[in-house]
């Protein structure tokens, strides 16, 4: 690709052409059963003994990002408890328990989550919408949620209002004679208030009730909240069985598959975003390109439109963007020291990494991945974009020249 003006008027088309494409929109059949859930085979063998000792903890934190499956994980795990016909390994699915709960109108099995207040003052007002949203697939993060809710894109959050929602609740008994449970999806997300009102009933709670939090930052938890629950950490889902979901939903090259498993650190919701939208390959290669040889000409003027061009995305899409950029270097180092053994990459990345690899070097690698880093950090919370993505360009035009 030239940097010239044309060519950057060309890009820049290319670019809008990419912007209105559809992405995200991979929804399949889920029952709610183990049996659905994409890998994490030592958390199912945990659960299932957790019940069968009845050894189940009142209060549990799921930890870990929304694409490793903590809410899918949640959902079997309240099924297999409410299912009147428990097999060895998994909730029957046919009786009239798990019939409920898969049709997520279970009357003792209540959640919680984000909302836009401006919409709803409660999780009771969006119920409809979550289960559609269930329904699709239980693999969503708060992001899609969010455009899934409101198209204005206004943040979801857990109002001070749910928590008086949550003790109603819990305060009847149960319709079913058994367990209660409250799954309060992105806890983290709570209003300071509605935190410390449940910290009472989180650490007594009614007899057969049970709390399963699921949350991605435990940081931003009250260590009040943290204390009274336990601490189940889901792992990120394993290169072959992310491989093997994919490629069962078909429609996808093995190579295109490899790549995406590659760069998504076994998040099934950032991977299946990637293959939505086909042009994002082409977009993200094209970007790389481009930021890599302006850098390299040191070519000021095409580095500052290059950096406008990405100031007119969406944050989800610079994110994904750099993300896409680490896995490159990624790449490119596995290019240079292991003979091209491990690469995961398509046929287009490899024919530019054969020139580009040899600029990324064990004296730079730790400068890119650390710039790239702190990037996506810093656009995750609302840095100055065009600022960012200039001083980028810089230190890229710095690191190349002193591979």
């Amino acid at each position: 690709m030239k940097i010239n003006k044309k060519g950057v008027m060309n890009f820049k088309k290319r670019i809008k052409t990419y912007k209105s494409s559809k992405v995200f929109d991979f929804s399949y059949f889920y029952t709610m059963q183990f049996q659905d859930i994409i890998g994490q085979r030592e958390l199912k063998h945990h659960f299932i003994q957790e019940i069968e000792q009845e050894k189940v903890s009142h209060a549990q934190l799921f930890l870990g990002k929304n694409g490793y499956g903590s809410l899918a994980l949640a959902l079997a795990f309240s099924q297999y408890l409410f299912c009147e016909n428990k097999q060895a390994m998994d909730s029957c699915g046919i009786c009239p328990a798990c019939k409920k709960v898969s049709d997520l109108q279970h009357p003792d099995l209540h959640f919680t989550f984000p909302v836009v207040l401006a919409q709803h003052k409660t999780s009771n007002g969006a119920l409809d919408l979550w289960r559609e949203q269930l329904k699709k697939t239980p693999y969503f993060d708060l992001s899609h949620w969010g455009s899934f809710i409101d198209p204005k894109g206004r943040k979801p959050i857990i109002g001070s209002d749910e928590s008086q929602e949550i003790l109603k609740k819990l305060a009847l008994k149960s319709y079913e004679g058994g367990y209660k449970i409250m799954i309060i999806w992105m806890a983290e997300e709570m209003n300071p208030t509605c935190s410390n009102k449940l910290l009472k009933i989180l650490e007594e709670p009614p007899a057969k009730t049970l709390f399963l939090l699921i949350a991605e930052n435990q940081e931003k938890l009250l260590p009040t909240i943290l204390s009274r629950t336990q601490l189940v950490k889901v792992p990120r889902i394993i290169s072959d069985d992310l491989s093997l979901f994919l490629r069962n939903k078909g429609g996808f090259s093995q190579v295109l598959i490899d790549s995406v498993v590659g760069r998504v650190d076994g998040d099934v919701v950032e991977a299946l975003e990637l293959l939505s939208a086909s042009d994002a390959q082409e977009q993200n290669r094209d970007l790389f390109i481009q930021l890599m040889r302006v850098c390299y000409k040191k070519d000021v003027i095409a580095m500052m439109d290059w950096a406008e061009m990405l100031t007119s995305f969406s944050r989800d899409h610079q994110k994904t963007f750099l993300n896409y950029c680490l896995h490159m270097f990624r790449q490119s180092l596995l290019r240079n020291y292991t003979d091209n053994q491990l690469t995961k990459i398509s046929e287009e990345e490899e024919a530019f990494l054969k020139n580009f690899a040899k600029f990324i070097t064990g004296n730079n690698i730790h400068d890119f991945m650390k710039t790239f880093n702190d990037a996506h950090y810093h656009i995750d919370r609302n840095a100055h974009a065009k600022l960012l993505f200039t001083n980028l360009c810089f230190n890229v035009m710095r690191y190349i020249h002193f591979a």
